[in-house]
């Protein structure tokens, strides 16, 4: 046989020109979600030239991933494949349009899906390996993606929305230095000499977010980002400020806590005034936002700067009663789970009382609080609505203080959660960003 005969029996049955498109790069896609925290949700593949496979869906079962995490390799669950323009995950029924990318969603219930670890982010470069194991197609044609005895390992990490925050530290007039991450709107980025004045959001963690990472802040729960997104930002350009308390935990506070500690709530009023300074922030309009030891953080600051703040959002916070007739005036939405085990719901930590009794103390001194009851578990769109319904019966009476509680076992994944819809629900962020000093 000769040789030209013999190559040619090799390929058989292979197209005589298959298509080759060399990978440029590889990046897994992070999510910070409301419930479950930071989680790798997907993987983007870029190629040399664009895929284009005319409307053809390709299946799941082409691609196998598996992901190294805690020195344990393990399959993830890929649930959708399709191409795409940038490396950006598409929420749509239809995803995906012809691109140099190739967007491999994984499922977020997957055992190893997460990206961080107690506090810190997991080393999770070239942690994921992506074999493609079947020829991607096009509708009435042949491969336009061949499969490969090889797999890809990811270059970095992209976590869209967090990536957006720089990262910056301040060391105040004692010397103590607070990590923080910001936000500034794309208007401002766009013509920072403009002249537009934006409102300011803080947002002030829990305990559990305590670290040296500056990061955790953004990602161990959902309230930094809540404010960044696309849309939110579209409907509110905002500048929004996290700071995180550093370790070791100073722990100097009236309670113990950490955003009452002398040192950091020291830190933490510079810091917000130096922002206010450096950056076209409108005064009338700063905002506190806050979960567990960041709401305990905000109902001590706001008694002491009770002119400053036009609003307030805690949730599962604690504090002390003898000071509330002070913010009688402030807009506050306030939210607990009745089960809280970490901050009771009535009876607080370290001696200071719970939401439940915060909000009589407040209503005593002469504030009209409404309440309104409902399960934390309830699909978006059912919780939006009791939300807007408390809202329409504070605004009759002239309340503006709102009060949630969310009734025994239905908190997700943990009863001090409550938290768990605060910073997805609209009508809690519009009636945020409606408020002025």
């Amino acid at each position: 046989m000769t040789a030209a005969a013999a190559a040619g029996a090799m390929t058989a049955g292979r197209p005589k020109t298959p298509w080759l498109n060399p990978v440029l790069r590889c990046d897994l896609l992070t999510q910070v979600t409301p419930r479950h925290n930071w989680l790798v949700t997907a993987v983007a593949i870029r190629y040399a030239a664009p895929i284009d496979t005319r409307g053809g869906v390709i299946p799941p079962s082409a691609f196998e991933v598996t992901a190294t995490v805690g020195g344990k390799t393990a399959a993830r669950t890929v649930t959708r494949v399709y191409t795409n323009a940038a490396a950006q995950v598409d929420d749509g029924a239809d995803p995906g349009r012809p691109g140099d990318h190739l967007i491999i969603e994984l499922d977020p219930r997957d055992a190893n899906a997460r990206a961080s670890g107690a506090t810190d982010p997991l080393p999770l470069d070239r942690a994921y390996a992506i074999k493609q194991v079947a020829d991607v197609t096009a509708r009435g044609s042949g491969p336009v993606l061949a499969a490969r005895p090889f797999a890809i390992r990811n270059d970095g990490v992209r976590t869209p929305v967090v990536d957006g925050f720089s990262a910056g530290s301040f060391t105040d007039s004692t010397g103590f230095e607070l990590d923080f991450r910001f936000h500034q709107p794309a208007g401002y980025l766009r013509r920072p000499g403009a002249g537009t004045r934006y409102p300011l959001v803080i947002t002030l963690h829990g305990g559990g977010e305590v670290a040296d990472n500056n990061m955790t802040q953004l990602t161990a729960n959902r309230i930094a980002v809540a404010f960044t997104k696309p849309q939110r930002q579209y409907e509110n350009p905002a500048f929004v400020l996290a700071p995180q308390v550093p370790l070791p935990r100073p722990m100097e506070g009236p309670d113990g806590t950490d955003w009452t500690d002398a040192k950091v709530q020291g830190a933490l009023i510079e810091l917000i005034d130096a922002v206010t300074a450096e950056y076209p922030v409108d005064a009338d309009r700063l905002y506190l936002v806050g979960l567990s030891s960041g709401a305990r953080g905000i109902l001590d600051l706001l008694p002491k700067q009770p002119r400053r703040y036009a609003a307030a959002v805690a949730t599962a916070g604690w504090g002390d009663p003898s000071v509330m007739e002070r913010i009688t005036h402030i807009p506050l939405w306030a939210d607990h789970s009745v089960d809280d085990p970490v901050v009771p719901y009535k009876d607080g930590r370290f001696g200071r009382p719970g939401t439940w009794t915060l909000m009589n103390a407040l209503e005593n001194a002469g504030a009209k609080v409404t309440r309104g009851e409902w399960g934390n578990d309830l699909p978006q769109e059912q919780f939006e609505a009791h939300s807007r319904a408390l809202l329409r019966r504070a605004r009759r009476t002239g309340s503006h203080v709102l009060f949630t509680s969310y009734p025994a076992g239905t908190t997700p994944v943990n009863p001090h959660g409550a938290w768990a819809q605060t910073y997805e629900n609209d009508v809690v962020i519009d009636w945020l960003f409606e408020q002025s000093r």
